[in-house]
């Protein structure tokens, strides 16, 4: 003791070092005895003169050697230089911040004594600390305490010390060194003893941990909190069913392994306040469910869970919960009927209206007009009869043009508008339509949209097959008749007759006391045809014609086609309202803004109105003659319409046959085995392109038929002719031509391209093709008949029958048929051999024996009947 305390004097007399490190070497290499009581006095002050320290008198401290020798661990560190005499109990020092630390800042540091010094005094008697007081906690909680809560702890093995974190928390459940454990109460620690307390300096920059082992830490400061408000939060990944706790806070809790309620505290900030909520509800009697509102949930045909929980502004869970409590099991994309739908939304308390997709074609014609919005309109004349008895002459004679001339073969096969301005201020609408079979569709359309019909019968020709088609069209319609008798220059005109064949039709005449009009005609010689504009105006006068022409538009599609230069081009016939350019139309699956109003004699207009033919332009395509047209308000509605018809059309046509009978499916059955001939169709107008493909499925039989492959209006393009090489089909052009490019490509890839200006041209030639096509006939011609007497065996030869020829002649080489007991035993053999005696012969006559050997048939008895008959093909025609 003397010796340590005379070391401590000459410490304490010499001046201060330059070097921290420098002084305290000696001392620390001095061996140390075991720890014994020291005297006050050996805690010297910084100055000189030691000044005892009263609180710490009666406690034993260790030897300063100690903090001494703990200095020298970070000399690089550029701090002022320490003081060489260690610091006293409750002693200050003041740290002065470095030039070389950008952020350093002075601070003062207090001596505290180690809880070891103080043995046998609880950790929780020592003194409190002051409120100025920063000083970080260790890590290291230093030697054993007799009042800790759990005990005295153990270090683990090799002196490491275990840090716990929000992340790693201290493990729940007792301490090693607990009551019952290997250390018992009170016991010491095992490991190395804590080194004394040692001087740290609070400092605003992290730095590296003093000598002694405990690491810098200090308390978050303003500076921290701006840091971390402005660093990025980063996405943590938490194990299945952890606690949800706020990451990234290191408490004193955490620290010291004290989990007990951790869950609790370290709740993340929006469960606490949801926790606040739901007390502060508590408080105010319960939570108030709000109510929901009613509405008016719109539910089509079909309706997913999702999309129907939308409408009804809830959670789908709700819906699928509902559904299960009844017994159905659905996910929210599944799709749900309309009536289950109104099930659950009135449930909930909504309203429901029902719709379904058909809803879009409500609205498309309008409504019926007012009487006294209407006024008169021109009557729509539809001139009707037989091919070839003069209904366009007789247009052209009441219009003064020469149509007939232009139209080839002379006969009209389109249907044509045409409105026609009489003396008196007075207009008519005629359409012309073709008199052929094959455009029946083209009459009854005319029929369909006319007010008259004008009935065309020529007097040397009298009533015909097409006549009385149009009869029926026009009395299927309800349209009025006017007769027209053409050609009565002809010398053998006979009306008389024309009127008692209409008779035969239940068309009475006014001569006959009947209502109906006849009007002698003649086209050539332009006669009559004052007395039949008189006619059809009185007819329109008692039909009282009117329309409403300020209404938005609506008529009927009469033909439409496709133009090389102007596109779609369709005729329409305007019902009622007023068509204007700048409109946005819908014609059954198609829709456009109208470009162009364009009259029969190419001329554009501004506007038409009801009864008026205009061509317009603008179309996406070329809609069906006969489909209905409107204007629209928008593109959008124009949109919804078309698209709404596109989906109907194309489910019609992926939809399977219905017919189950026995009759259909064996139909289908002869279908499969039938020969086909593959064509694509291009014309000039749509209303042809009907009318030959209508004309082509009526010429086809169970064995052979036409195919259409494809059918439309428009030339022939290159996209035709790839299509017809895949299907190795020919190509029917009717008016249209093929373009440059299109001809080069069918002669490179072999695809024959046939062009027709009559369609009755075209249909011969299709009715030969399928003539060709079909499997010629065998037809039999009877020549006699032989009976076996005896059959006998010849070597080289075989059997042979000895015969009798007692009907007609046999010959060599003919066809036979063996009949055994009334039973065909051989159908079609072959005479190969026939001999008279020992020479063979060509023929033998009827009461002549023979001998016969029949190719391949051995089965020859006595009392075989032998028929012989010859074979030829005949080729059938359709």
């Amino acid at each position: 003791e003397r010796a340590r305390a005379e070391a401590a004097a000459r410490a304490a007399a010499a001046p201060p070092p330059a070097a921290p490190a420098a002084p305290p070497a000696p001392a620390a290499e001095a061996p140390a005895p075991a720890p014994t009581p020291a005297p006050v006095a050996a805690a010297p002050a910084p100055t000189p003169t030691p000044a005892p320290t009263p609180v710490a008198a009666p406690t034993p401290a260790p030897a300063p050697a100690a903090p001494v020798a703990a200095a020298p661990a970070a000399p690089a560190a550029p701090r002022p230089a320490s003081p060489s005499a260690p610091m006293g109990a409750g002693q200050t020092r003041t740290y002065q911040p470095s030039a070389d630390r950008r952020d350093d800042r002075a601070s003062t540091t207090t001596y505290r004594p180690s809880p070891s010094r103080f043995e046998g005094t609880s950790f929780n008697q020592r003194a409190p600390r002051p409120d100025d007081d920063r000083r970080p906690v260790r890590d290291d909680r230093g030697p054993p305490r007799s009042n800790d809560r759990d005990g005295p702890r153990a270090a683990p093995a090799g002196g490491d010390t275990v840090r716990y974190s929000a992340l790693a928390p201290r493990p729940v459940g007792p301490r090693p060194g607990g009551p019952g454990g290997a250390r018992g109460p009170g016991g010491p620690r095992i490991g190395p003893a804590a080194p004394p307390a040692t001087p740290e300096i609070q400092r605003a920059a992290r730095q590296a941990p003093r000598p002694g082992g405990a690491a810098m830490d200090r308390r978050p400061d303003d500076d921290d909190r701006r840091r971390n408000e402005a660093a990025p939060s980063k996405a943590i990944s938490r194990a299945k069913g952890a606690p949800q706790r706020r990451e990234g806070r290191l408490t004193i809790q955490a620290v010291a392994g004290d989990d007990e309620g951790a869950v609790d505290r370290m709740r993340s900030l929006a469960s606490v306040r949801r926790a606040r909520e739901r007390e502060r509800e508590k408080r105010k009697g319960g939570t108030q469910e709000q109510a929901r509102a009613a509405r008016e949930v719109v539910i089509p045909d079909v309706i997913t869970v999702a999309e129907l929980a939308n409408r009804m502004a809830i959670r789908g869970a709700e819906i699928i919960k509902f559904l299960m409590r009844q017994g159905v099991m659905l996910k929210s994309g599944d799709v749900i009927d309309n009536d289950t739908a109104e099930l659950v939304a009135t449930e909930f308390g909504h309203t429901v209206r029902r719709v379904s997709e058909a809803d879009v074609e409500e609205g498309f014609i309008g409504a019926e007009d007012v009487d006294d919005h209407l006024l008169p309109r021109p009557p729509v004349v539809t001139v009707m009869g037989h091919v070839d008895h003069g209904k366009t002459s007789l247009l052209d004679a009441l219009r003064s043009a020469d149509v007939v001339s232009g139209e080839h073969g002379g006969i009209t096969q389109h249907i044509g508008a045409y409105q026609v301005n009489l003396a008196d201020g007075q207009r008519v609408t005629f359409l012309d339509t073709p008199g052929h079979a094959a455009f029946s569709a083209m009459r009854m359309r005319g029929a369909t949209v006319t007010d008259i019909v004008v009935l065309v019968v020529a007097a040397d020709d009298g009533v015909m097959p097409q006549t009385i088609e149009a009869i029926n069209h026009a009395k299927a319609a309800g349209a009025p008749i006017i007769v027209a008798i053409n050609k009565m220059d002809k010398p053998g005109a006979d009306p008389t007759r024309v009127i008692n064949e209409l008779l035969q039709h239940e068309i009475v005449v006014e001569s006959l006391g009947g209502e109906t009009q006849v009007i002698e005609v003649s086209a050539k010689e332009k006669t009559g045809l004052d007395n039949l504009l008189e006619a059809i105006l009185l007819q329109a006068e008692v039909l009282d014609l009117k329309a409403n022409p300020d209404r938005i538009a609506d008529g009927v599609v009469i033909e439409a086609k496709l133009d090389r230069g102007r596109g779609a081009v369709s005729t329409v016939l305007v019902k009622r309202g007023t068509l204007r350019r700048g409109d946005i139309v819908v014609a059954g699956d198609h829709w456009g803004k109208v470009r162009a109003l364009l009259n029969e004699r190419e001329e554009q207009v501004a506007e038409a109105g009801p009864s008026v033919p205009v061509e317009i332009l603008g179309l996406d395509g070329t809609p069906a003659p006969g489909d209905p047209f409107a204007v629209v308000e928008n593109e959008a509605r124009a949109r919804e319409l078309t698209a709404y018809r596109v989906r109907v059309k194309r489910e019609k046509a992926g939809a399977p046959a219905q017919g189950n009978s026995l009759a259909e499916m064996m139909s289908k059955i002869t279908d499969k085995k039938a020969s086909e001939l593959p064509l694509v169709i291009k014309a000039d107008v749509q209303g042809s392109v009907e009318a030959i493909t209508g004309s082509l499925d009526k010429i086809g039989t169970e064995e052979v038929r036409a195919r259409i492959i494809l059918s439309g209006a428009g030339a022939i393009s290159e996209s035709d002719v790839m299509l017809a090489k895949g299907a190795n089909a020919a190509i029917i052009g009717f008016n249209v031509r093929a373009s440059a490019q299109a001809r080069v490509l069918a002669e490179r890839e072999g695809v024959e391209i046939r062009y027709y200006a009559i369609i009755y041209d075209l249909l011969d030639d299709i009715k030969g093709v399928l003539s060709g096509m079909l499997a010629p006939i065998q037809r039999e011609t009877f020549l006699g008949n032989a009976e076996v007497l005896q059959a006998f065996d010849i070597s080289k030869i075989g059997r042979v029958a000895g015969c009798r020829v007692t009907e007609g002649v046999v010959r060599k080489g003919a066809r036979v048929r063996i009949i055994r007991d009334d039973i065909v035993v051989l159908e079609l053999g072959t005479l190969q051999t026939l001999k008279r005696f020992k020479d063979e012969v060509n023929e033998v006559q009827s009461g002549t024996e023979c001998g016969m050997a029949f190719a391949g048939f051995q089965d020859i008895k006595a009392g075989d009947v032998i028929e012989c008959f010859s074979l030829e093909e005949v080729k059938r025609t359709l």
